[in-house]
């Protein structure tokens, strides 16, 4: 369910304080009234995950022109080298994600190739639920790798939501969290205090002198309710890059408002594709759904590195794209593809390399019918969280992966 007005307000004005109060706060406040401090801008880094539900086509979005393979196995959903955006002599970004490419050649943009994880489940629930849980075939796992990052910012003495979802669809397994909340919205109307709520008054809301720990807890949570409330009012009017009207650009301009809202939030998720299996599942007339889903992706992902370049916001953000699976190498009867195995994952940001990184996998070794992976997914999120976010990513995956070089010092 998303949250209100109200609800949102108070999971997003100080989780963590939460978490330091502990048994001392009744069950039913800690999943509603959380406490808050003065909030400021102390320069974190930022982390804006997409989810592509459905098994993105991998092979048709970073597309090899030049193998004399795919042209094989693809007769109708081929795409030739005068229809592509080239990258370099052997790759071309599909042909409606000119805005990736211009990403690309700004830096703005890097392309993890051939990324899957050993044994993948070819199922949609049980995939998806490997890559949000980051931790494969443990169908027991009851927290997101997202929702343990999210914990693990949810600290005593601090006041903030360390996460929040921005979507249309349910929240997603990836932020389940073990102690802290973790909002769900799906514009930024949602979280400003209503009218009624403002004629309180302030005064109601800073008395002192109550021997009552959690009534002043509650007091200073309304109080600083109302602050943050007007930080996401003139978010909401400050002026912005043009977006384009679609459902993923509308959510990641609502993400970049609270990012200019300062409310302390560092992990923030949305998503493309809808509910399971979700629009990426093409098995068939795959060419002009699938176009419009990247052209979506595309625009959306550059309308929001532009807004944020404007400000200079951008150096202290990094987007990643993930979906459960890629498609198979050859297309079937009806003009789609089958469930896969590795497929690439998307990095945009203002302090990437903004290069490939590692091999396009052969079309001659396929898993499941699809290219064979040579990165686990989850050298990507050890790279997020080491050197992104300055988590321990051992304690949140469960163990230890090497990081890419795909980030700026």
């Amino acid at each position: 369910m998303f949250t209100t007005r109200r609800d949102f307000l108070k999971t997003s004005l100080g989780t963590s304080a939460l978490c330091s109060l502990g048994p001392a706060v009744p069950a039913f406040l800690s999943r509603s009234a959380l406490a808050a401090a003065p909030r400021q801008d102390d320069g974190h880094t930022i982390l804006v995950v997409v989810q592509m539900a459905g098994g993105n086509d991998g092979l048709n979005t970073v597309v090899p022109y030049e193998d004399d393979e795919y042209a094989r196995r693809r007769p109708t959903l081929r795409w030739a080298a005068k229809e592509v955006h080239k990258i370099d002599s052997l790759l071309g970004f599909h042909p409606r994600m000119q805005a990736f490419m211009r990403l690309y050649q700004e830096g703005h943009l890097s392309i993890v190739q051939g990324v899957g994880y050993p044994n993948p489940n070819g199922d949609h629930a049980a995939a998806m639920r490997d890559w949000q849980t980051a931790r494969p075939h443990q169908p027991d796992c009851q927290t997101g790798w997202l929702g343990r990052a999210i914990d693990h910012a949810c600290h005593p003495g601090e006041a903030n939501t360390p996460g929040v979802f921005v979507g249309q669809i349910a929240q997603p397994f990836g932020l389940n969290t073990e102690k802290a909340v973790v909002p769900s919205i799906k514009n930024l109307e949602q979280c400003m205090l209503t009218p009624e709520f403002d004629s309180a008054g302030p005064a109601q809301r800073t008395r002192t002198g109550d021997d009552n720990p959690l009534l002043d807890f509650l007091r200073l949570s309304a109080r600083t309710a109302h602050a943050d409330s007007r930080r996401i009012e003139a978010a909401a009017n400050a002026p912005t890059a043009e977006y384009p009207p679609l459902p993923l650009a509308q959510s990641l301009k609502t993400v970049a408002q609270l990012i200019r809202a300062e409310l302390g939030i560092r992990i923030f998720h949305t998503e493309l594709g809808g509910n399971g299996p979700g629009g990426f599942d093409n098995h068939a007339n795959q060419r002009g759904n699938h176009g419009a889903l990247l052209s979506q992706l595309s625009e959306s992902v550059a309308a929001f590195v532009d807004d944020l370049k404007r400000d200079k916001l951008l150096d202290r953000v990094l987007l990643i794209t993930f979906s459960e699976f890629g498609r198979t190498v050859a297309e079937n009867g009806r003009h789609g593809t089958g469930h896969g195995s590795a497929a690439p994952v998307f990095l945009a940001g203002g302090r990437l390399k903004g290069r490939l990184i590692g091999a396009h996998p052969a079309l001659t070794e396929l898993e499941n019918g699809g290219q064979k992976f040579h990165t686990d997914f989850r050298r990507v999120y050890a790279t997020v969280l080491d050197r992104w976010l300055g988590m321990d990513s051992s304690a949140i995956l469960g163990e230890k992966f090497d990081t890419l070089d795909v980030l700026e010092a």
